[in-house]
């Protein structure tokens, strides 16, 4: 990250910058930012997660919790692990688990409870994951027994109602959001970063398309406009963007969340049809939804 930074003007990223309130100020936005600083821009792109202020600034509500705490490790080895470039997953009653290597030295590993109450301590995390891992592989009981506390933490799953989606804005004048401040979703199908790349193609598509006039010559070339023509060629941007990006948000957070329902059920009715009737179609539900094509930016 930090030698990508590197390459841009200074003053490009501002790291550590939360803000507080966003302001409006006749054709602009005035970002206030918890040190005092006020930025002063054209456009605001909201891309601060799923806690976003500039999504709450549109009216969408808090992200709901889905009553699915996942504990998340991070597994140091000191020399090559040994374990497949693949995903490894575990399910038991109320649970989920699941292990992808990194690299050759390191692996992530998740576990995902329907114990709604649990202590963010991660030696209890650490020995609860173990508990329910009893039955797992030796070799995957040890990558979470040798991860050490510091890289243990508890985060509870949230996600946006569909139906907040369908009637929310998703742009508003010269503001908008992607990622996780726009459509946050839950990781069983493992499209939320994905998705917010989906969001950035469509997004400088949209704007290069409202702001980039094809001249006789054949070259696209950005006009000298006032504010006022400045604002409404940003505002239609962003608008296109929304009216874009807005039904694939609402099927990847319907599907992550019916997908982790299922895969994650401790309910006899949800285990049988899980194991009996729905793995397969899960399955495909899952790979068909990373099959998307959001085109290319297509702004030269």
């Amino acid at each position: 990250m930090l030698s990508t930074a590197n390459k841009l003007p200074s003053g490009t990223i501002r790291f550590s910058s939360k803000v507080v309130f966003i302001e409006e100020s006749s054709f602009y936005k005035l970002v206030h930012l918890a040190d005092g600083t006020i930025i002063k821009t054209k456009a605001l792109i909201g891309c601060d997660g799923v806690n976003s202020v500039v999504a709450k600034w549109l009216g969408f509500k808090a992200p709901a919790f889905t009553g699915r705490p996942t504990i998340r490790g991070w597994m140091n080895f000191k020399s090559n692990h040994g374990f497949e470039p693949k995903i490894m997953q575990f399910m038991g009653m109320g649970f989920r688990s699941g292990f992808l290597p990194n690299d050759d030295t390191s692996i992530y590993w998740f576990l995902s409870s329907n114990e709604k109450d649990m202590e963010d301590d991660p030696a209890k995390l650490k020995q609860f994951a173990l508990s329910k891992l009893a039955n797992g592989p030796d070799e995957i009981k040890a990558i979470v027994e040798n991860t050490e506390l510091e890289y243990i933490m508890l985060s509870p799953l949230r996600y946006r109602h569909p139906w907040d989606l369908i009637w929310g804005n998703i742009s508003k004048g010269n503001v908008c959001v992607l990622g996780d401040a726009f459509h946050p979703m839950t990781p069983d199908i493992g499209q939320g970063a994905c998705s917010a790349l989906e969001d950035c193609i469509v997004l400088a598509r949209c704007l290069a398309g409202a702001l980039l006039t094809k001249e006789q010559s054949g070259e696209s070339t950005e006009k000298v406009a006032s504010e006022s023509e400045q604002y409404k060629k940003i505002e239609m941007g962003l608008k296109n963007h929304a009216k874009e990006r807005r039904w694939r948000g609402i099927v990847l957070i319907s599907t992550a969340y019916v997908v982790g329902f299922f895969q994650q059920g401790d309910g006899k009715l949800t285990t049988f049809l899980r194991d009996k009737l729905l793995a397969a179609f899960l399955s495909s539900l899952l790979l068909k939804r990373a099959d998307y094509d959001c085109g290319k930016p297509n702004i030269s």
